[in-house]
């Protein structure tokens, strides 16, 4: 077992069996983790019929009820370390992360780095079917966010991802604060405090088609206020 990706659903339904064939069709033989929220559209039910199909690639967790991005990814972090995979992914269920692109990141860690981040902001990077206000707001977040923590990541809430296993059994995964947008800022300025290395990967990040999108004013917030509060409680020795 050596790949895993972990991808949290609430209401996927649209989109849940076309990302998991996709991902299955990829040279390299991914796993992956479904985390899904107690999804009232039946998400959970699609998924359980596709591991008739994909029974030792295909697993699913099922949680009670909307308790978060960041302890989706917490809960499947753990999994995955108790498994013993090798290399574990981050991706949304929508297909804004192209699911190819798991290629690259894997080779980036495999090759160079420890964390692989799908960028939107390095060169090559692009988006796509986003109107010019959302652009403006994602990409000052990231200008904002290196301005006080001086992280050298232009996508800083990036959710295209992978991680050695090494990164996530150093980090303190029962220490992570945020469970939005904020998370995922949080996971890369830990891994960086700890002295791992980063590597950006360009992307192209397309809205989702399908679906509807779980952004909202209290995640906005969380990132917003909540890199001053990250940079305070993770100082040198707190990072441990």
């Amino acid at each position: 077992m050596d790949k895993l990706v972990i991808i949290p659903t609430y209401n996927e339904k649209e989109n849940i069996e076309n990302i998991l064939r996709k991902v299955f069709s990829l040279e390299g033989r991914f796993h992956v983790l479904v985390v899904d929220d107690g999804s009232p559209d039946g998400t959970a039910g699609i998924v359980k019929h596709l591991q008739q199909e994909f029974s030792e690639q295909l697993h699913i967790a099922e949680r009670s009820g909307k308790q978060g991005l960041g302890t989706a990814y917490i809960f499947g972090f753990k999994w995955a370390l108790q498994k013993g995979y090798r290399y574990i992914f981050e991706m949304d269920a929508d297909f804004s992360h192209n699911p190819d692109d798991l290629l690259r990141l894997y080779e980036a860690c495999r090759t160079r780095a420890d964390v692989a981040v799908g960028s939107r902001y390095v060169s090559g990077g692009k988006i796509r079917n986003w109107p010019f206000d959302r652009i403006f707001i994602s990409f000052g977040a990231s200008v904002y966010v290196r301005l006080i923590t001086w992280m050298p990541v232009k996508d800083c809430t990036a959710g295209f991802v992978c991680y050695k296993r090494e990164v996530l059994e150093k980090i303190p995964l029962d220490k992570v604060r945020f469970i939005g947008y904020a998370f995922q800022i949080e996971m890369k300025y830990r891994a960086w405090k700890l002295g791992f290395r980063i590597k950006e990967v360009p992307i192209t990040f397309v809205d989702r088609k399908e679906g509807v999108s779980k952004m909202s004013k209290g995640i906005v917030k969380e990132a917003i206020f909540g890199v001053w509060k990250m940079r305070r409680f993770i100082k040198g020795h707190d990072v441990l």
